[in-house]
């Protein structure tokens, strides 16, 4: 009888689409970044191929995340090692403090604040705000771009990467706080009314439906103790981290005190930090033998891996 492990690695290869530079870049960030940020493409493509994700499909992928400036290449003889570029191990390192946090950040009671020049153009403010939605920002009444807790340099520093430097003059960076007058939009309605956050509760419930079973089943070592078991975790721990960092893409990564109460968020949190410790030993045993240079070499994983979901 198959596992609820092996049902899921099947439904994700019965999937009609497979976004492979998305799983890609999840399996840098998990696995190959902290292991030096480098692996041969052979490797790569041996990797992933109990997904059945297929080697044009992954060769098609790697080339877009060169051209997007993820990955840089270094031959070795007539192997090929790809390895995260500046602007790849910036963005990894940004997205892995909050991936691999042990709880929601904590407020400090003030608001950031966008500010944009009244001569910016339509255009302009376009590219701006979607640039501005992926880091969490949300759009106040079309005046101004806010939010609770982001870091305003990381934010200016990734708008500047994304090309869109030169915008940085018609943005005006504040702090501010809300003033205790009666009658006052409080933070909370602030945060109702500039992020839906109904739909993203929904997938985070999801998430955990998905997952709680399959972290009961490792906690009761229902999965057979054998080599195949290494794999198996190898796999799952891909899928949860992709799965759970496509849904932090979404989440605008408010402070716990601004969201609604019993925020299915740190559910979600909580089964991945729980199932990651449970596939943590086996799935790096499984990485010690398999994840290899161009030149044959293997590599470990840095001493920074071990403070994952770890409370400082």
């Amino acid at each position: 009888m198959a596992s609820l492990t092996d049902k899921r690695i099947q439904r994700f290869i019965q999937k009609e689409r497979v976004q492979a530079g998305s799983l890609i870049v999840s399996l840098f960030g998990d696995m190959v970044y902290p292991r030096g940020g480098s692996v041969w493409l052979g490797c790569l493509i041996r990797l992933l191929a109990p997904l059945e994700v297929n080697e044009r499909l992954i060769r098609t992928a790697i080339y877009r995340l060169v051209k997007d400036d993820w990955l840089q290449t270094h031959t070795h003889g007539r192997r090929t090692n790809y390895a995260l570029s500046a602007s790849g191990i910036s963005r990894i390192a940004a997205a892995s403090q909050h991936i691999y946090a042990s709880r929601s950040p904590n407020w400090d009671g003030q608001w950031r604040l966008l500010m944009l020049s009244s001569g910016i153009t339509a255009k302009e403010k376009t590219h701006l705000q979607k640039a501005l939605r992926w880091q969490g920002f949300g759009n106040w009444q079309n005046l101004a771009f806010v939010h609770p807790s982001a870091d305003i340099a990381q934010a200016f520093d990734l708008l500047h990467r994304g090309g869109l430097g030169h915008m940085h003059q018609a943005v005006w960076p504040l702090v501010a706080s809300g003033l205790p007058l009666q009658g006052r939009l409080s933070d909370t309605e602030v945060v109702s009314q500039t992020w839906g956050l109904n739909e993203l509760a929904k997938r985070y419930q999801h998430f955990v439906a998905t997952y709680r079973p399959l972290l009961l089943e490792w906690q009761n070592h229902a999965v057979s103790d054998t080599d195949l078991q290494n794999e198996t975790s190898f796999l799952l721990r891909l899928l949860l981290i992709h799965d759970y960092r496509r849904l932090l893409l979404q989440d605008p990564l408010l402070p716990l005190d601004l969201l609604p109460a019993k925020w299915p968020g740190e559910a979600a949190r909580d089964t991945c930090r729980q199932l990651y410790e449970c596939l943590r030993q086996p799935s790096e045993t499984y990485l010690d033998e398999e994840l290899q240079l161009a030149d044959g070499n293997h590599t470990k994983s840095l001493k920074f891996f071990t403070k994952r979901f770890q409370k400082c």
